[in-house]
């Protein structure tokens, strides 16, 4: 209670306001991904909303910060240590993490940085392969800084295409101006 409670703060206090599908977060267990990645307060703000929905949401976040004194914190706040070197482990350890729990959200950031020049690369594509794997839906989200608004809006399932889930997911959040774009070896 008190966590939806500073949840809501959280976006009374940055002029925020959410607008939730509830038919996008209606399995217990899902992928979740969101564009576009603009600032660090978007995941502020996609945890704050998170608290507000009660959702049991996770993060992996690389190894290298767990130590002290970030550890305890970041466990707090549902991140789960990964190491980034082994990528192919992390889909297995996704799938472990989904089998074990009957309430389970992973939040990927799939935009990941910019480059240094500045420009936007292609989405990487491991949130796919992990819900793909585990077997549940992708659900959608994004970060209208424009209108000062959170949303999760869809879900897919995945399908035996990656190429034609990527499409669709590319064409949902072109419905709300968002350009996402896929990495040229899934659209070959």
């Amino acid at each position: 209670m008190l966590a939806q409670i500073l949840g809501k703060l959280v976006f009374k206090l940055n002029g925020w306001h959410y607008e939730v599908n509830p038919e996008a977060i209606s399995d217990p267990k899902q992928v979740m991904i969101g564009f576009p990645h603009t600032t660090n307060f978007d995941g502020i703000r996609g945890i704050a909303l998170f608290k507000i929905l009660d959702l049991n949401y996770h993060l992996f976040v690389k190894q290298e910060l767990f130590r002290f004194p970030l550890g305890p914190l970041l466990t707090s706040l549902g991140c789960i240590p990964v190491d980034r070197t082994k990528s192919k482990n992390i889909v297995q350890q996704a799938v472990e993490e989904f089998s074990k729990n009957e309430r389970f959200s992973l939040i990927v950031a799939p935009e990941a940085t910019r480059t240094k020049s500045g420009e936007k690369p292609p989405m990487r594509t491991g949130f796919w392969h992990i819900a793909k794997a585990a077997n549940v839906p992708i659900v959608l989200m994004l970060s209208d800084s424009s209108l000062k608004m959170g949303r999760i809006f869809a879900k897919i399932m995945p399908s035996e295409s990656m190429e034609n889930d990527l499409l669709e997911i590319q064409r949902l959040y072109a419905e709300y101006g968002i350009n996402v774009i896929l990495p040229e070896k899934s659209i070959e």
